[in-house]
């Protein structure tokens, strides 16, 4: 690869040194310099992990060419403060709590130093402005901007100095007292290593051959004029794996590289490990794949269907799984109801958008313990595995946990570490693969995308006899978290109120999406927008305040939860107290829409609202000697919008 000679003063020091005309200035100082305090989260300018000074100004180090600093000067987040010592910005970080994960901290820091060079009396809306180029998807953003306030207090003389040093007084409890973290100084200096910040001695770079088919049978892989490049150390695919095959949360259904056919885009068919970057990268295309094409499967409600496209073979049905719920009479409860509401209910599939894309370093020890190093959220579960996978009995798989940054559960599943553990096995030397964020996107599990059918049933003075809750999701192409999530789906179905009679089924089916897994609250969220919606929708039409319908069925002391658990202390009233005074509700019903109270009376008639959902018309009385169907509608005439 052709060289350049760069010249340039990094952190008060002189550097003068060859390197590849390819090279970002980002790469120049993580590889060239090893200063791994600069970030990449993003390769594009967007979340500024990668914020550097060059002359003074605040620059995104993945967009700079290194040619372009020759001769500049360079100030990173190692070059701020003394090893041991902190500026002002960064003593306010480690006081508010403002680093979390603590991905996104050294830029975070770089520019709130940069705001305040500029003016040391920045008010809070120039300092939202001046730190819009940066993303962090932990803090919620209140604590950095309180910690670049007190730090401007101090800068701009307004405070002493000292009172980045006070610590709040604990009392007898740290509950509720604002208790410095352990780590936080090493990551707001930068110090702090994570995955892609590691370096081993002969470290090999790993990239992926990712298949370009949602689905579709690997008829033949050629991987000969790959393995003959200079710098390839070597190349793996399904063929190298000498044990059993297959990871996942719950069910083994994953392979560690496409074995036979691949079942979504992104998905692994080959990897190589080479030298560097750029000859792994290259040698990807030399990897020859033919496929045969199959039918693919992209909706959840397809994937029911008779004849529908079968993922997996030991699924014909395409059913990860299904979850049933039962508790009471639910024929008898909706019998009982003066209204019934019934709609649907649908969200999307969310990407969890952690700072640091996956990575990880794999190598053998002195004694051939396979050793892998990542940020996995599962890493018990993950060894076990590994040592079903690569035939290797337990004492001699070791994983490590590295500093995550950023997870919320898309991190519990092994999706690439098996391939690092093959290579390192293979090549008898350390292995290192970092995801860009582009491979991050397309290959890591995402929250699932779900449908419900509600129905519920309520009495004139709000309170619930039934509720019929049936939810679809869609588990993409891998089994991964997707039982656990129909699970906690399922136990949080219906919220926290006290329904008698109940009828749950949570169901995730396969298709050629990217698989689903994990991700904060578990299937909850899902659940609890369509419940929570169903609560508004029966306060409004019952011409009830929307707090005092969730206190007539809300769990008490002594209540039974949906799996028949006995409540022995709950706090709900409180919290409801506590939210309604936060919100400074005024009490009373929302403005009706629909229905209303005087819609229901009369001796025999009793009508079913969705406000501006499905409405089902529902008719008792001794004339009709049953209900109608629940899913049958009401008239036009009978709607009220």
């Amino acid at each position: 690869m052709p060289k350049m000679k760069l010249e340039m003063e990094v952190n008060n020091r002189k550097v003068v040194k060859e390197t590849d005309t390819h090279k970002r200035l980002i790469d120049f100082l993580r590889e060239d310099l090893n200063l791994t305090g600069t970030k990449e989260g993003c390769g594009a300018g967007e979340c500024g992990t990668c914020s550097v000074f060059v002359d003074g100004k605040l620059v995104k180090s993945c967009l700079m060419p290194a040619a372009k600093a020759n001769g500049a000067k360079i100030e990173t987040i190692e070059g701020l403060a003394k090893p041991g010592e902190l500026t002002p910005v960064q003593k306010a970080f480690h006081k508010t709590g403002a680093s979390q994960c603590g991905y996104c901290i050294p830029g975070m820091v770089m520019a709130a130093t940069a705001c305040l060079r500029e003016n040391p009396k920045a008010g809070i809306e120039e300092i939202k402005e001046r730190l819009g180029g940066n993303i962090c998807r932990c803090t919620g953003y209140t604590k950095i901007f309180e910690a670049v306030e007190i730090a401007r207090s101090v800068v701009a003389g307004e405070a002493p100095a000292g009172v980045l040093d006070e610590d709040e007084p604990l009392g007898e409890s740290y509950i509720g007292h604002n208790v410095r973290r352990l780590d936080a100084p090493s990551k707001v200096t930068g110090r702090l290593k994570y995955a892609a910040d590691m370096k081993l001695p002969d470290m090999l770079q790993m990239q992926v051959l990712r298949s370009p088919h949602a689905h579709a049978r690997i008829v033949s892989i050629d991987t000969s004029e790959a393995e003959a490049m200079d710098g390839v150390a070597c190349v793996i695919t399904a063929d190298d794996v000498p044990g059993k095959d297959g990871f996942g949360v719950f069910v083994h259904d994953q392979p560690i590289m496409a074995r036979g056919k691949v079942r979504h885009v992104g998905e692994a068919v080959a990897a190589v490990a080479a030298e560097d970057l750029v000859t792994a990268r290259r040698a990807l295309s030399k990897i020859k794949v033919e496929y045969e094409v199959l039918p693919g499967l992209f909706d959840a409600e397809e994937a029911l269907k008779p004849g529908a496209p079968v993922i997996h073979d030991y699924a014909p049905g395409n059913v990860v799984k299904h979850i049933p719920v039962r508790k009471g009479d639910v024929e008898k409860g909706f019998a009982e109801a003066d209204l019934i509401l019934e709609d649907d209910f649908s969200t999307q599939q969310v990407e969890h958008a952690y700072l640091e894309p996956e990575a990880g370093v794999a190598y053998v020890d002195a004694d051939d313990v396979v050793t892998v190093i990542s940020p996995s959220q599962n890493i018990t579960h993950h060894r076990h595995m590994l040592a079903d996978i690569i035939a290797k009995p337990i004492n001699k798989v070791r994983f490590i946990m590295s500093p995550v940054g950023g997870g919320f559960g898309g991190k519990e599943d092994m999706i690439y570490q098996g391939m690092l553990a093959l290579a390192a096995m293979k090549t008898h030397r350390p292995v290192q693969l970092n995801f860009t964020r582009e491979e991050s996107l397309i290959a890591s599990a995402k929250r699932h995308p779900s449908r419900v059918h509600y129905r519920m049933g309520l009495k004139r003075d709000g309170r619930i006899t039934a509720v019929e809750f049936s939810m679809l999701s869609d588990g993409g192409a891998y089994g991964m978290s997707s039982e656990g999530v129909m699970r906690k789906a399922a136990i949080l179905s219906c919220g926290p109120y006290e329904i008698e009679n109940l009828k749950v089924d949570t169901r995730a089916v396969y298709t050629n999406n990217t698989p689903s897994g994990a991700f904060r609250t578990f299937g909850g969220m899902q659940a609890q927008f369509a419940t929570e919606s169903m609560m508004d929708m029966a306060a409004e039409a019952l011409d009830l305040d929307p707090f005092e319908i969730r206190r007539i069925n809300m769990m008490k002391i002594g209540s039974l939860t949906h799996t028949q658990q006995a409540l022995k202390t709950a706090s709900l009233d409180r919290v409801l107290d506590a939210a309604e005074k936060a919100s400074r509700w005024e009490k009373g019903a929302p403005k009706v829409r629909g229905a209303t109270r005087q819609d229901l009376d009369g001796p025999d008639t009793r009508k079913s609202c969705t406000l501006g959902a499905r409405i089902a018309a529902e008719v008792s009385g001794a004339e009709k000697g049953q209900r109608s169907g629940a899913s049958e509608k009401t008239k036009d005439s009978e709607r009220v919008a």
